[in-house]
């Protein structure tokens, strides 16, 4: 899940280098923070936060063949 997340995070920014992600069990979910730098956040979110619920979307189809909860984080 974080590689995937990661390689669709560094396609979309400019700054690539920046893109970090996190992973942590809460509550039997596996919580994934995604990073980038702040001129990228936009490129992540999209308009009205398209692009960031396609990659939520993707992610947790991802984790549903290794029948897992994921949530994914975008913080600065």
């Amino acid at each position: 899940m974080k590689d995937l997340l990661e390689t669709i995070a560094r396609a979309l920014a400019d700054r690539p280098d920046d893109v970090s992600v996190t992973e942590a069990e809460v509550d039997n979910s596996l919580v994934l923070e995604l990073r980038v730098a702040q001129e990228d956040m936009g490129k992540v979110i999209g308009k009205q936060g398209k692009i960031a619920k396609a990659i939520r979307t993707l992610i947790k189809a991802a984790a549903v063949k290794e029948n897992k909860h994921v949530v994914v984080e975008i913080v600065q």
